[in-house]
């Protein structure tokens, strides 16, 4: 599917976008989506492709995952955001050699240096959040979280929001499924551990591809977190194309709007067409439900601008 594009301004800079600037203009959320949409890394032709298709699909925001970050060019990222006039958020989860909710001193350290080192990264491109599962390694864990599991966390968690707070950056503590975490598996969840770490930029991240798993609806779940909602990821159940699953959107996009949510909603979708092997196997994508990352961006793009503004 090809859309023709037309110019629009952003402040000083000029981007490519498609029509319908009236609705991007009434959106009560800024739109973004996930790099993993165009590019599979963060080297430098990958992030210029990244942001420049991230503009072209009418999108207000670009993700990036860390997992690929050593390649990462930090301030030529930050211009061509700027650039393009998109804000950006950075996500990442953490290795069981570096996990902060492990019950060994030795590994928590590692992981802490590993989210000091993401914090570095994520305010050196101009991003102003960093979220994913912070707080543990990602996969999952072959026992439940112990106490003194969840003590390094908070105690890890607390230290790097007081770091990223003059910064400019938010953390977000994203809600993932029992497979990924025994850390934060419901947005109770995560309200609690949001309130031990008992810091003003720590939020609430949900994600409907998770909460399909765990949650007992969409709409309690994002009343329950309230203010505290500071990030959003919407995915289908099996991470295609946005409405071709069987998730309650219109539910989750009504309780947003109940609590006024103002916060960046961000598509996120995988693929092996697009992933790199490593990343594809620890994702578990072991089929394909899209290969044209362009049309995907678009479409959700469209859905999301349909959902969240319906009298636009």
């Amino acid at each position: 599917m090809t859309i023709d594009s037309t110019t629009a301004t952003t402040g000083s800079t000029t981007t490519s976008t498609e029509p319908g600037t009236d609705r991007a203009a009434a959106r009560r959320n800024p739109l973004g989506v996930h790099a993993l949409v165009f590019v599979g890394d963060t080297s430098p032709a990958s992030v210029e492709s990244a942001v420049r298709r991230t503009a072209e699909a009418g999108f207000d925001l670009l993700e990036f995952s860390l997992h690929d970050s050593i390649n990462l060019d930090r301030a030529a990222t930050r211009a061509l955001l700027q650039e393009h006039g998109l804000s950006a958020a950075c996500s990442r989860g953490l290795a069981p050699d570096a996990d902060v909710s492990s019950d060994d001193p030795a590994v928590v350290a590692r992981g802490q240096e590993l989210l000091r080192q993401s914090l570095a990264l994520t305010a050196d491109i101009g991003a102003t959040v960093l979220t994913g599962a912070l707080y543990s390694a990602f996969g999952k864990a072959a026992a439940p979280l112990t106490r003194t599991g969840r003590d390094h966390v908070v105690g890890v968690l607390s230290e790097l929001a007081q770091e990223a707070a003059p910064l400019g950056v938010t953390l977000g503590l994203e809600v993932c499924n029992r497979y990924e975490t025994n850390v934060v598996n419901t947005a109770r969840d995560a309200v609690r551990l949001a309130d031990d770490i008992g810091a003003d930029n720590v939020m609430v991240h949900l994600d409907t591809y998770h909460m399909n798993i765990e949650e007992d609806d969409f709409v309690q779940p994002v009343l329950d977190t309230g203010d505290r909602l500071g990030y959003v990821h919407i995915g289908e159940n099996h991470r295609g194309y946005l409405g071709s699953g069987h998730l309650d959107f219109a539910s989750f996009f009504g309780a947003l709007q109940r609590i006024d949510y103002r916060g960046a909603v961000t598509f996120e979708s995988f693929s092996s067409a697009v992933l790199a092997p490593g990343l594809s196997n620890d994702l578990a994508i072991w089929r394909n439900l899209w290969d044209d990352g362009d049309d995907l961006a678009r479409s959700a793009r469209e859905f999301l601008d349909a959902g969240l503004n319906p009298s636009a």
